[in-house]
């Protein structure tokens, strides 16, 4: 039985409720992204950060729209703390060992952080939208985008509790899916002007796409599994074999997300700013059709790979529980030596899916240095590489589901008879 006719079958209501919740919600959002904040006129440079930042909000930012800010200062607020919480904090790093009370709190002070930086950046957003104004305006202006991120937040956090998947990688998807039909008309009527040309170009594009979907579904999917023995079971109880599998890319689209929300940062400081020499600097040299900026992009998705790897699966504390519930991997010692074989392997695989991540993400840029549409490029394939990892992760979630219902009426079956 596939999986849409399982997802449709009468005893998988509760699982049509959390599906039909979810879509509600981010009608919601799609709604929030047309209200505009009364008062404002949109007067930016045409710098292609503002493109990538407006397809995140769905085009809220266009809109000066109280979404305008997403929930990129959440995502921010997160890494943040969880970089704190890694010795750097004695407190935060007392939550981290806490469990699910400690996690709890940690949870409690993201969200503070990331009210306190959406606050931050609404102020200077307010710049990009209002025009010699007052401190007042302004302060307005980056309160009601701060009331629009608390709730996002609250609307993320009520998908992942009542719904399906994570909330706020939803509404990033969900927002980006809103922006990507209106990129492809842009491309189709510039190319289509060109004749055969253009058409040809416009078919070369979407195979570029294809290819990075095919590429982020190979990445999601490829994994290197280290087999698992435990001193009080045989090699092969039962004919099966224990591992720990370790994704090539056990970040997600988290390193492409946070790079592009970072690489955004100097074009709001140069509204904020308002340097004509800063302002040429960052068009010049950071943008993503810059050959310099390309490569800051690059390294950042690698650096921000690397770094989120690690944070998520701890080798120490892993090496640590293996050895508590007795297990090993064969031929290498509990202790230092198992700690420092996970983090070789770790390294290893993470340098390799931060690189093919890397060049996902920048093979659309690339086909656009040769065209005349290189803006529409990147944010289109940013954008996919986004959508096409969060609606695989949502889609094992979704299938791991229903694995479980079909276990639980199976076993609910056999009691009766």
């Amino acid at each position: 039985m596939s999986v849409i006719k399982q997802i449709f079958n009468p005893k998988n209501r509760d699982l049509q409720k959390r599906i039909l919740f979810t879509l509600v919600a981010l009608f919601i959002f799609k709604i929030g992204t047309a209200i505009t904040v009364p008062g404002v006129q949109l007067h930016t440079n045409n710098y292609s950060f503002f493109e990538i930042l407006n397809a995140m909000s769905g085009g809220a930012f266009e809109n000066a729209s109280i979404f305008a800010l997403s929930v990129t200062p959440y995502i921010t607020a997160q890494i943040i703390v969880q970089l704190l919480s890694m010795d750097i904090v004695p407190y935060l790093a007392e939550l981290n060992k806490q469990g699910g009370v400690g996690q709890k709190k940690m949870n409690q002070i993201t969200r503070v952080v990331g009210i306190a930086l959406g606050f931050i950046q609404g102020y200077m957003y307010s710049f990009a939208y209002i025009s010699n104004g007052t401190p007042m305006q302004y302060m307005l202006y980056a309160l009601i985008l701060t009331a629009g991120t608390a709730l996002l937040m609250w609307i993320g956090d009520q998908i992942t509790l009542k719904g399906i998947g994570n909330g706020m990688s939803l509404i990033i998807m969900a927002g980006i899916i809103n922006v990507l039909p209106s990129m492809f008309v842009n491309l189709w009527t510039k190319l289509i002007g060109n004749g055969f040309m253009g058409i040809l170009l416009f078919v070369t594009f979407v195979i570029v796409f294809l290819l990075v979907i095919i590429g982020v579904i190979f990445v999601e999917s490829a994994e290197r599994r280290l087999p698992i023995q435990y001193a009080n079971k045989s090699t092969n109880s039962m004919g099966s074999q224990n591992y720990i599998p370790f994704k090539l890319n056990s970040a997600g689209v988290i390193p492409v997300i946070f790079a592009s929300a970072l690489l955004s940062v100097p074009a709001i400081l140069s509204n904020f700013i308002k340097n004509d020499t800063f302002s040429l600097i960052v068009s010049k040299y950071i943008t993503y059709t810059t050959n310099t900026g390309l490569i800051l992009y690059i390294l950042l998705i690698i650096l921000f790979t690397y770094f989120y790897t690690f944070m998520q699966l701890k080798p120490k504390e892993l090496s640590e529980n293996l050895n508590k519930n007795g297990g090993y991997i064969p031929g290498i010692r509990p202790g230092k030596e198992t700690l420092d074989y996970v983090t070789k392997v770790l390294k290893r695989i993470t340098v390799v899916g931060g690189v093919f991540l890397a060049a996902i993400a920048a093979l659309p840029i690339l086909f656009g240095k040769f065209s005349t549409l290189s803006s529409i490029i990147s944010i289109s394939g940013t954008g996919l590489l986004i959508v096409v990892g969060v609606a695989l992760e949502t889609y094992k979630q979704l299938e791991s589901q229903l694995v479980s219902r079909t276990y639980e009426n199976g076993r609910k079956g056999r009691r009766r008879r």
